[in-house]
């Protein structure tokens, strides 16, 4: 049984119509005039809106809006009662939100049959109106899981704080920095192609590898060992067509020596003070394809010396890459150059702000994440 909601000003009609949908079996309301229609339809929420287009005062035409605008509405269908034939008519009420038309006189063979129709069209509604809730349920819970397992912030000689803002569909963005043993500090950040589900569990799996150091007789503290065994595992042929970038790196305090290696990935930048006291900055890339693209791949690694007092920031594209009309006053450059007027000392919070305040959005098309290494004189 459906609940239907009949708006006409004709008595007969309104009489003809319940009488007909009750013996279908449904719950009838009928109502008088557009206003009643609106105040019914707000306690009821019915399945069905058949309501009569010519009416004084409230008319169909504006019933239909107002329901239409209603989100408690959202699955009702409309149906619009009336006398008018033309096309220009139908193309106004469909324009309006109305779902279907009812020629008057009332053919009661008719009536039910569009009626029937109408449920079916509203059930299926809902059923997908509920998938897509709980989709999006157990995909803010995936996203509370890839949250929970990213590392807590570094304090000490060398300190590290990270930002991670998902974008509204679940992303591929992974990071992670730990001590291999006292001498050797890695972090890595990684980002895997597309979003969804699809796109985070390569990257947990990723995160899980590396963290519980599984990847056999490899040297976590060369980083084109590490990325040259990811691409051995990881060919997107085998991981439904997905790929990702990563930035590795494993810093010596002993030496002030950082080894790094990218697939793909933007560049690092390191920020330092010349002897004047002026920030410089660094980028550090190797030129390496994604992992997974091809199985042959090649991955090297290079050295930067780390000066005292700087900051290495390491990022996903997401912190750069905005919609076309955003982009126009936001890019790598001006992120760039936004990194290079920092303070070196400056909290992640005040780069945050920065970027929203540059970028203009404080929602990011993908996910924003943004690591920043503090290497302290202390630990030199």
């Amino acid at each position: 049984m459906s609940k239907i909601l009949v708006i006409d000003d004709d008595s007969v009609i309104r009489v003809i119509m319940k009488r007909a949908l009750q013996n279908q079996g449904h719950e009838v309301v009928v109502v008088a005039n557009g206003k009643e229609g609106i105040e019914q339809a707000q306690k009821m929420q019915p399945a069905l809106i058949i309501c009569d287009w010519m009416m004084p005062f409230v008319d169909g035409l504006e019933v239909c809006r107002w329901v239409k605008a209603n989100p408690d509405l959202a699955t009702t269908f409309f149906i619009l009662l009336t006398s008018r034939g033309g096309i220009a008519d139908r193309v106004k009420g469909l324009n309006t939100g109305a779902d279907d038309f009812l020629s008057k006189p009332i053919d009661i063979t008719e009536l039910q049959a569009r009626v029937r129709s109408a449920l079916r069209l509203h059930h299926l509604s809902q059923d997908l109106r509920t998938q897509k809730h709980l989709l999006e349920a157990e995909l803010a819970e995936a996203a509370s899981y890839v949250q929970a397992l990213l590392p807590p912030p570094l304090v000490g000689a060398v300190s590290i704080e990270a930002r991670f803002i998902p974008s509204r569909q679940l992303g591929g963005d992974c990071f992670d920095y730990f001590w291999l043993d006292p001498d050797h500090l890695a972090v890595y950040l990684l980002d895997v192609s597309g979003h969804g589900l699809g796109a985070a569990l390569p990257s947990v799996s990723v995160m899980n590898l590396l963290r519980s150091r599984a990847l056999p007789e490899v040297d976590f503290c060369q980083p084109e060992a590490v990325l040259k065994a990811l691409n051995d595992q990881f060919q997107m042929s085998s991981q439904n067509e997905k790929y990702f970038t990563i930035w590795y790196g494993v810093y010596n305090p002993k030496s002030c020596q950082l080894t790094y290696s990218s697939a793909g990935h933007p560049a690092a930048v390191l920020i330092t003070l010349n002897p004047e006291g002026k920030p410089q900055l660094t980028q550090l890339k190797t030129p390496c394809l994604p992992i997974g693209l091809m199985e042959e791949s090649t991955y090297i690694s290079d050295r930067q010396a780390i000066p005292e007092n700087s900051a290495l920031y390491i990022f996903s594209d997401g912190v750069y890459e905005l919609d076309p009309v955003q982009a126009q006053a936001w890019d790598l450059k001006a992120f760039i150059q936004m990194l290079q007027n920092l303070e070196v000392n400056a909290s992640l919070d005040i780069a945050l702000s920065k970027i929203q305040n540059l970028s203009g959005v404080e929602t990011f098309n993908d996910d924003f994440s943004l690591l920043k290494v503090q290497f302290n004189s202390s630990a030199l």
